[in-house]
């Protein structure tokens, strides 16, 4: 087996792994419920139930720790002087904070896997702004695959129950699907930035990534603080300080898993990484339907074998060459 290869296997199983427990983390923060118990004067036990409601934090712990990780893998790994436009970054850390913020805070209203299969129709805004934005041309087959994509998101999101809330509930699109649609164009957008700035300047991964999570570490200290989040979850977390084990172990999670992401992307390129990435978030469903009794019908079932099918189908031919576009 060569050293490639031997990387490439190492860079995806590490991506598996750690992705997987890192769902399983971030399903337990957003999703679990924490309890008080108490006892009336009349010796009547009384539960009061929280949920966990910062986004905002959840996603500076995250920031703050991959900055650090990073930062000491370039202590270790000398990296060549990185000549990237600050505002690139700054760029880059803004449409990446929407992005996080907007899917972490989907949680709160649908379930894991509903937030990773709808979070898997990235072609999407990937497609609509590479047309309007960077004026390209794709095959006919690209948009058939995107097509199948976006059908089967919608088959997985449409819900059976109608809403108590409001007409959108009814047909089975709310405030959390509003989220994820939201993370889903801020996802475009930062595919946009990052390939300017690997056309300008080339900067390493471990670069790219001190550099797009310090940006973002700052302006989520700073809004976290303003907004008043920082005190509530301070005082949330005096009532259950186990809440603070469980961000350290999510924000190492994210750490770790963004250094195998980075250094498959910068050896292997972004083909592979789909590849891994695609196959890992369907294990993911698996495993939030085992682990956390997220029941699927099979409507649902086969949206996401739909999603996942275009993906592996675009991701299969992307390999194939194209004639370019010559008309001037």
């Amino acid at each position: 087996m060569t050293q490639s290869k031997e990387k490439f296997i190492i860079y995806a199983a590490g991506i598996f792994v750690i992705y997987f427990y890192y769902g399983i983390l971030q399903e337990k923060v957003t999703r679990g419920k924490y309890l008080i118990e108490t006892v009336d004067p009349e010796g009547k036990k009384n539960t009061e139930t929280h949920v966990f409601t910062f986004a905002l934090t959840l996603v500076g712990v995250q920031c703050i720790i991959n900055y650090f990780i990073a930062k000491g893998a370039m202590l270790v790994w000398k990296q060549k002087e990185d000549t990237t436009a600050k505002l690139y970054y700054v760029s880059v850390s803004v449409t990446y904070l929407l992005a996080m913020v907007a899917s972490n805070m989907a949680l709160q209203w649908v379930s894991y896997p509903t937030q990773v299969v709808g979070k898997s129709a990235k072609p999407v805004p990937v497609l609509i702004l590479g047309v309007l934005l960077g004026k390209k041309s794709y095959p006919l087959r690209k948009y058939l695959f995107v097509f199948i994509i976006v059908t089967g998101v919608v088959l997985f999101m449409l819900t059976d129950k109608p809403g108590k809330a409001t007409g959108m509930d009814e047909v089975g699109f709310g405030v959390g699907e509003l989220l994820l649609f939201m993370s889903l164009i801020m996802d475009g957008l930062i595919g946009a930035i990052q390939e300017r700035i690997r056309a300008e300047s080339k900067p390493t991964g471990l670069q790219m990534m001190a550099q797009q999570n310090g940006w973002s570490s700052l302006f989520l200290i700073i809004t976290v603080v303003i907004s008043g989040e920082g005190a509530n979850f301070l005082a949330f977390a005096k009532l259950f300080p186990q809440v603070y084990f469980n961000l350290l172990s999510l924000g190492l999670a994210s750490a770790i898993g963004q250094l195998f992401l980075f250094s498959m992307v910068s050896e292997f390129g972004p083909l592979p990484l789909s590849i891994v990435t695609t196959t890992r978030k369907f294990f993911t469903v698996l495993g939030s339907v085992i682990l956390f009794g997220n029941v699927l019908t099979i409507r649902q079932w086969l949206g996401a074998a739909m999603v996942f099918t275009g993906l592996f189908l675009d991701a299969y031919y992307a390999k194939a060459p194209h004639k370019k576009n010559t008309a001037k």
